[in-house]
């Protein structure tokens, strides 16, 4: 039997990357999976798998969330894990981040998991358990990018906390990862430059990058029984770049 046998899972961001490596590996651990994506094509090719369903969501929308959450707890009876993974990334220097820039990245990486929690930590509260699993990023732990981003995921970190015992007597559990440069679609351009992606690997003890299935193992940890007395923890997953 799957370590997810029999719930169902959101997973944020779902249909690419990080989110992608999740929605397999929750699927494959017995979940029914709800792949939230705003890109209409990566979801159409979610839903082609097992007990896996595409459904668009602009994290970004306090409505599109309400009407989310109503919608997959009146199709699916539950909801038993979420994973608020869905984000954007930015190396722009301080000095020419505007406004604009700024909002943008909070809506998506601030307010996104702060309105899914608002509106799927009530719906655990009431079944009495549930798991939340946030990613952040670790900027968010060393002085690595004073910019948009690392405020962001800054936020993502503190949220966490709070909402952590904010549920906790209502049986939901609130965790959050911290990945490091992990091979995917968003940092693609990092590996333009054979230079910098040899410094990366250069500057992190394991002496590589990290792999979807890093994040998504951990994930599934968090999103399990195996981790029921867990809340408020901080797992960080860059090879061991920031304990230097």
């Amino acid at each position: 039997m799957g370590k997810l046998q029999g719930k169902v899972a959101i997973v944020t961001g779902g249909a690419s990357g990080i989110g992608e490596g999740m929605v397999d590996l929750f699927q494959s651990e017995g979940a029914t999976v709800i792949a939230a994506d705003i890109n209409e094509e990566a979801l159409q090719r979610a839903s082609e798998k097992e007990n896996v369903f595409g459904m668009k969501l602009d994290v970004s929308s306090e409505e599109a969330w309400m009407s989310f959450a109503k919608e997959v707890k009146e199709k699916f009876g539950s909801i038993d894990v979420l994973v608020n993974n869905a984000g954007v990334s930015s190396e722009k220097p301080y000095t020419d981040i505007e406004k604009a820039d700024w909002d943008f990245m909070m809506s998506i990486n601030g307010f996104g998991p702060f309105a899914g929690m608002k509106h799927i930590a009530p719906i655990m509260a009431e079944q009495g358990k549930g798991s939340i699993v946030n990613i952040s990023s670790y900027t968010a732990q060393i002085g690595q990018g004073f910019n948009h981003y690392s405020a962001s995921k800054g936020a993502v970190r503190a949220m966490s906390k709070a909402a952590a015992t904010t549920f906790g007597r209502s049986g939901v559990r609130v965790n959050a990862l911290f990945p490091g440069i992990i091979e995917t679609p968003m940092t693609q351009s990092l590996s333009t430059s054979k230079e910098l992606l040899d410094r990366l690997v250069m500057a992190t003890p394991l002496q590589r990058l990290g792999k979807p299935a890093d994040i998504a193992n951990a994930a599934l940890f968090l999103a399990s029984d195996d981790s029921s007395y867990i809340t408020g923890a901080e797992i960080i997953i860059d090879g061991g770049f920031s304990a230097q």
